[in-house]
């Protein structure tokens, strides 16, 4: 992986599914794991380095992204790890922190996902909005706002949307990756 900084640290170093495909530029920090099609994109931070990481298959991070954990202190004994379903969509330059993404998740473009946050499964962070520590959205609700409120219930037609998206961003990976090593 030319260009992409894999960083062991604590005894702890990035665990990265064959098929991923991790963009240069990326920097991987400590306890992560990254399932099968997983798409990290151009110059994404993960670190692990105080708590672990755990992305699932067919997840894609999108160019610019950080992604860390949250340490262990007075209030959260255990701290936040970051926990990422499958088939999830994080938009680029998001920030996602010490939370849980459920399957299928989506967090919007400039998006951050703040300590101790839930999205669950088909609920939707807008572009922009911010989640603050300990909130939760609930399946198929879309948040959005500084800070972030329940705007609307998500259609069946948006959330088909969101796994295409997914999809085009396996196939995607794999162009790049072929491409990269070509």
């Amino acid at each position: 992986m030319d260009g992409v900084s894999l960083i062991e640290i604590h005894g702890k170093r990035p665990r990265i599914h064959d098929s991923a495909f991790i963009a240069p530029g990326c920097r991987l920090i400590g306890d992560i794991e990254i399932g099968p099609d997983v798409s990290i994109w151009y110059n994404c931070v993960l670190r692990a380095d105080v708590n672990f990481m755990k992305i699932g298959a067919r997840t894609n991070i999108q160019d610019g992204s950080v992604c860390h954990v949250d340490s262990p202190r007075p209030g959260a004994p255990e701290g936040h790890p970051l926990i990422i379903g499958e088939d999830v969509l994080i938009g680029h330059l998001a920030m996602v922190h010490g939370c849980v993404l459920a399957d299928r998740a989506f967090v919007g473009l400039g998006a951050i996902v703040m300590d101790g946050c839930a999205v669950d499964s088909d609920g939707m962070l807008a572009a922009g909005a911010m989640l603050t520590p300990g909130k939760r959205i609930g399946a198929r609700e879309l948040w959005g706002g500084r800070p972030a409120k329940m705007m609307r219930m998500l259609g069946d037609a948006e959330i088909a949307g969101n796994q295409i998206g997914v999809a085009h961003y396996v196939e995607n990976g794999r162009a790049h990756r072929a491409a990269i090593s070509g």
